[in-house]
């Protein structure tokens, strides 16, 4: 599967659009995670534990968004893109990742 941020492919074009394509995963830190974290976080400085987690939920939500694009029937995505949001309040706390763009086919140009 050929994945780009840009709108297009150099040498190939744009045969079929298939739509827009997601990965969304949720993911709340483990609880060695959590206390390392909170820990840190007093301190100062890189929270190595809360970036491990963000990591994976960015490659859980990027295999999720290429396994849409195939069942799409798909051969490409163009302009993908990620975004982040914190769920949860005081007690519980999630951070969704979404990784989103168009599923194209496309074909070597000329």
């Amino acid at each position: 599967m050929y994945v780009t941020t840009t709108l297009s492919f150099e040498g190939y074009r744009i045969k079929e659009y298939k739509g827009v394509v997601r990965g969304i995963v949720v993911r709340a830190p483990t609880i060695a995670q959590g206390f390392m974290g909170n820990l840190k976080s007093m301190v100062g400085g890189r929270i190595g534990a809360f970036t491990e987690m963000c990591e994976q939920a960015r490659e859980e939500a990027f295999d999720l968004l290429v396994q849409h694009a195939g069942e799409r029937g798909a051969n490409a995505i163009i302009g993908v893109r990620y975004d982040a949001s914190d769920i949860g309040g005081h007690t519980q706390h999630a951070t969704e990742v979404l990784c989103y763009g168009t599923a194209v086919v496309i074909e070597p140009a000329g």
